[in-house]
């Protein structure tokens, strides 16, 4: 099957552990995985039900412990919790009597959002990201100048395909309007927190709009994918481009006119512009058309006529008819209570059951691939393969 993978950690870890000291905050189980001269031990410092994995790191080269900033959302505790090293940037921990779901967590000390966010809060940063079987449909993000008609080109899509397509809710500082619900309209946020959050590398896109921040999160957009949606931003180049950059796999198309000339008669026959606002777009509109030309997009649609360039758009998008179902295959199943790891070189990981008696929805053994993960910190790490035996 594979080489064996101690339940907690190696004798030599605990003897390192031990010797270092200052180790008594954590309560319970922990594990501990040395990477480049690290120790990183991940277990709960409180034996509270709804406390959370914690992590502290030792360093060997100095001899001193310290506590790195986390960010991302951390893991609830379990009875019980493994360890195994993905690779020299990432830890896999798997979860004791939990669900599908929940079960895989990955801590990230040294991915490039890790790298990225020390360079920006200075310090050690970790990351948390949980895992999810499968890949999700990806997002796609359309952008285009103000008038070329993705507003109209996105309306047919959520009017033809209602269960494959999904929009993400947006954050914004300003107070909420009458009528407006916090989670549906808006997440509705303080500045001081939402400014936390972006340096934080939380969103993939944010402005300052009249004086209140507005912003799309990375946690928005895979909330929609989780449900097994297409989740569609309509955002412009200057967001297209932090997206393409973030850990987020889209599909970005660009929508242009098929001339200034046909832009401008667009914007005039709106009739909801003055004549200032009209040349200011066509400003922007000239400076977008040409940044999409520098590859930031995979498909560059011309909308000369809608019905044409929306037939054009569902094609690339492989919708073959009025209603297409996007949902991501459903896996159910809950993590024995205790088990032992094991794996092989070929990236498969097997968690062997060593409860006493079999219980129902709880397989004897599970088998992950971990050979093609994707996405990671601050959304989740998508691609995981799972395989049951009952």
């Amino acid at each position: 099957m594979g080489q064996e993978i101690q339940e907690n950690f190696s004798a030599s870890l605990q003897e390192s552990l031990s010797a270092c000291g200052d180790d008594s905050d954590f309560k319970g189980h922990k594990t501990i995985t040395e990477i480049c001269g690290k120790l990183y031990v991940v277990g709960a410092t409180s034996e509270a039900a709804e406390a959370l994995l914690e992590v502290k790191v030792f360093d060997k080269a100095t001899g001193k412990w310290f506590a790195p900033t986390i960010l991302g959302k951390k893991p609830n505790t379990s009875t019980f919790h493994s360890d195994v090293l993905v690779s020299n940037d990432r830890i896999l921990i798997l979860k004791a009597d939990s669900s599908a779901n929940e079960f895989s967590h990955f801590l990230e000390v040294d991915s490039k959002f890790v790298r990225e966010r020390k360079e920006l809060l200075g310090g050690e940063v970790l990351a948390w990201s949980k895992g999810s079987i499968g890949d999700g449909p990806k997002p796609i993000v359309i952008s285009g100048p103000s008038g070329v008609g993705k507003g109209t080109l996105i309306n047919k899509l959520m009017e033809d395909f209602p269960s494959t397509f999904g929009f993400s809710v947006s954050h914004t500082t300003r107070a909420p309007r009458e009528k407006e619900v916090n989670g549906i309209h808006y997440h509705f946020t303080e500045r001081e927190v939402m400014e936390k959050e972006i340096r934080e590398g939380k969103f993939l896109e944010s402005a300052l709009v009249h004086g209140n921040l507005y912003g799309t999160s990375v946690e928005a957009v895979e909330a929609v994918t989780d449900t097994g949606k297409r989740c569609i931003l309509d955002i412009d180049v200057q967001g297209a481009r932090s997206v393409r950059a973030s850990s987020i796999e889209a599909i970005f198309i660009f929508i242009r006119p098929p001339s200034y000339e046909e832009l401008e008669k667009r914007l005039r026959d709106r009739g909801t512009e003055t004549e200032e606002q009209i040349q200011k777009r066509l400003r922007n509109a000239r400076k977008e058309i040409e940044e999409g030309k520098e590859g930031l997009f995979d498909h560059i649609l011309v909308n000369d006529d809608l019905e044409s360039c929306y037939a054009n758009l569902k094609k690339l998008l492989g919708l073959d008819s009025i209603e297409s179902s996007n949902k991501a295959a459903s896996v159910d199943f809950k993590t024995p209570s205790s088990f032992t790891i094991s794996r092989d070189a070929e990236n498969n990981i097997f968690i062997e059951s060593q409860d006493a008696e079999t219980k129902d929805g709880i397989p004897k053994k599970i088998v992950l691939d971990v050979s093609s993960l994707r996405g990671g910190a601050p959304g989740r790490t998508r691609g995981l393969a799972v395989s049951t035996e009952y």
